[in-house]
């Protein structure tokens, strides 16, 4: 009787550990298709030991510059880089195997559209044109399409004749709260805000932080906590850090940081910026210098100590990912044709080489979905 119930026990726990799914995690890459490249490529991504397998097309589709998955795993969206009418969002079904199915696309209503952001709740859909002035958020039905947009509209200038005669949004990122959503500004040196009301899919102006003119503000961040936020500065290759006031939804400079160490040549741009998961780090690439910047947060004050200084191994690396694990940083580039790996040193922040590298054309945004 005891054997008998022993075996009845073991087959129990056999019978469980078989009905789990393991967790597969993919790597997505959003490419520029004036080379090799024909779209959207994904790779397996061992967030393990940083293994990475080589990319496969996901979805053909022109210029998928930047691509942001949906809370539910199942949709992923992307922009299309392009001027006038071919200026569009396009909505896709995530299948079993990696790859895309299109749902269905929107006008972009500006052109170059260079960066967007799903809301928390899955409801809205956010773009930033870089040319034309706007941005547009729009309704996400839960069939995974895309209805109709809004679009709000900038103003202004800055000092540097050449990139800032017109504003430039690039970027839009909605807060932890998800209450405000928060545009960088490029041509304008502001990081415009907009509260949020994802029922209705709908922006509201609500303020701006003024930056350093001729910063050029990029990429936009936010740390877990909500009470401070990260943007770097493109044209003068800088990290601002910022405290954020939750109830009164403003941001307030605290300190400002070169990218780049004290020997380095002052010449390219950064790209990508990205708060580590866990809130202890953020980082910033460096096109040109060909690097990633790696800062370690101070928890009480939000303010930031430059910890590393990493090559990428590769040129123009414009756009990166944090795995889901935070273990690890996959990098792209622009000029090279390959993608590489690097781990996280956990205390630190600073970034090592792992060995791990595939090739791929065109890369310039990576981003996970663990399945």
């Amino acid at each position: 009787m005891k054997v008998n119930t022993i075996l009845f026990i073991l087959c129990l726990v056999l019978c469980s550990c078989s009905s789990q799914k393991s967790t597969e995690t993919f790597a997505y890459f959003g490419t520029y298709t004036k080379g090799s490249s024909e779209g959207i490529y994904f790779s397996k991504f061992d967030t393990e030991t940083g293994e990475i397998s080589s990319p496969e097309l996901a979805v053909k589709i022109d210029n998928p510059s930047f691509i942001a998955i949906h809370p539910n795993k199942q949709y992923l969206f992307s922009v299309i880089e392009a001027s006038g009418d071919k200026a569009a969002v396009v909505s896709f079904k995530i299948e079993s195997d990696g790859t895309l199915t299109k749902i269905n696309h929107q006008p972009a209503k500006g052109d170059y559209p260079c960066h967007l952001s799903v809301d928390a709740t899955g409801k809205v859909l956010l773009v930033a044109n870089y040319n034309g002035a706007t941005c547009r958020s729009y309704p996400i039905y839960s069939d995974g399409q895309i209805g109709m947009g809004t679009t709000y509209k900038h103003t202004g200038s800055s000092v540097n004749k050449k990139r800032q005669n017109a504003p430039h949004l690039h970027s839009i990122n909605v807060d932890p709260a998800n209450k405000r959503a928060f545009v960088a500004d490029l041509g304008i040196d502001k990081v415009v805000i907009y509260n949020l009301d994802a029922n209705k899919a709908k922006l509201k102006s609500h303020g701006a932080i003024i930056l350093p003119a001729g910063g050029g503000p990029r990429h936009f961040s936010f740390h877990p906590s909500g009470k401070f936020a990260y943007a770097n500065l493109e044209l003068t290759r800088e990290i601002v850090a910022m405290s954020y006031n939750q109830k009164s939804g403003m941001l307030k400079k605290l300190q400002i940081l070169s990218t780049l160490p004290e020997d380095a040549e002052a010449a390219g741009s950064t790209a990508e910026c990205l708060v580590h998961p866990s809130g202890k780090f953020v980082y910033v690439s460096n096109r040109g210098h060909n690097s990633i910047a790696a800062f370690k947060i101070d928890q009480s004050s939000g303010e930031l100590t430059r910890v590393d200084v990493e090559p990428t191994l590769g040129e123009i690396p414009r756009g990166f990912g944090i795995d889901p694990s935070g273990k690890f940083i996959v990098a792209g580039h622009q000029k090279t044709d390959k993608v590489t790996v690097f781990k996280i040193n956990q205390k630190d922040g600073s970034l090592e080489f792992t060995g791990n590298e595939v090739e791929a054309n065109g890369v310039v945004n990576v981003r996970f979905l663990e399945k």
